[in-house]
Formats: structure tokens, C-alpha cells, sequence
């Protein structure tokens, strides 16, 4: 299982991520020109985690993605969740 590393810590090493209300989670809204940029954004993240085994919860409306990070085996953030945020981070 992954190291636990908290929402508090975990948001202290990112840009725009904050806690999730009610859960153990972090969340993010990536804001894109359009649809085909928010979908280009969501196929390279669904790339690095498929390769990593560890999936976002997300949801897209035309040029928003909406973004939560848990492991969920967890019950937390883990170093799975500061990783794949900070790949998101970079592919904005």
C-alpha cells in the first residue's frame, strides 16, 4: 500500500489543490479554452494513470475538469495522490 502522506500535507506541496469537504481527499478544477483541450488534458492523465494503477475520480463539462484524488485503499492521500497531481499540475 502507498504512504500516507494527509490532505494538509499533501495541498501544503501543490498550486490550486485544496481539501475535499467531508472526505480524506484533495480537489482540483482545470479550466480549458474548450472541450477537445479538456479531453486532449484528460487523455494524457488517463495515460500516466493507467501506468501508475491508480486512478482519478473526474468529471468534464465542455472546457472544466473537475478532479479528485484519493487512494482509496487508503481512506487517504498517499504519495499516489501528490503524485498523479503533480502530473496534472504539469500537463495544464
Amino acid at each position: 500500500m502507498a504512504t500516507v502522506i494527509g490532505v494538509e500535507k499533501a495541498i501544503e506541496k501543490l498550486e490550486g489543490w485544496r481539501a475535499a469537504d467531508g472526505r480524506n481527499a484533495i480537489i482540483k478544477t482545470f479550466q480549458f479554452g474548450d472541450f477537445k483541450e479538456a479531453w486532449a488534458f484528460m487523455t494524457r492523465v488517463a495515460m500516466m494513470a493507467e501506468q501508475m494503477d491508480h486512478h482519478p475520480e473526474w468529471m468534464n463539462v465542455y472546457g472544466t475538469v473537475k478532479v479528485t484524488l484519493i487512494t482509496h485503499d487508503a481512506g487517504d492521500v498517499t504519495q499516489l495522490d501528490l503524485d498523479l497531481a503533480s502530473y496534472m499540475d504539469a500537463c495544464e
